[in-house]
């Protein structure tokens, strides 16, 4: 069940965990439709990063939508446009589905998000979170 008010922290991968998002253009397609989702009042955005093959995205839900309903859309939208600009038609870009966790209020938000835009660090893609391109978070 999706209650508007509460914050979810959503993954979600890439058809065959495929790199899509190690060229940035891409990457920035699913920003654009994220931020979307927050222009139309459905989320209020805290924290992402946009890895090459997967999506940490923490935000409040709001607008009487279902979680479901805008993970769908960003996922639906974005993958039309890759499609379209890459001239990959037809093919998947992302799993179908994906993980959720309701942050209970107890839970150290700030804490999940430094975690969120770490993931770059962690794996090894840089040594510096500031030298990675798609990430962000309100607590700057």
């Amino acid at each position: 069940m999706s209650l508007q008010g509460h914050i979810y922290l959503v993954t979600t991968v890439t058809h065959q965990r495929q790199p899509v998002f190690a060229d940035i253009r891409a990457g920035r397609i699913v920003i654009r439709e994220m931020m979307r989702s927050e222009r139309y009042g459905d989320t209020d955005t805290l924290a992402f990063v946009l890895m090459p093959d997967h999506l940490h995205w923490m935000f409040c839900l709001a607008n009487n939508r279902t979680l479901s309903s805008v993970v769908g859309a960003v996922k639906r939208h974005s993958a039309r446009q890759i499609n379209e600009k890459y001239s990959r038609i037809g093919k998947p870009v992302w799993q179908r589905g994906f993980h959720d966790h309701a942050l209970r209020r107890d839970e150290d938000v700030i804490h999940a998000a430094r975690y969120i835009v770490a993931n770059p660090l962690r794996a090894g893609l840089v040594s510096r979170i500031g030298d990675y391109a798609l990430w962000d978070t309100v607590w700057l």
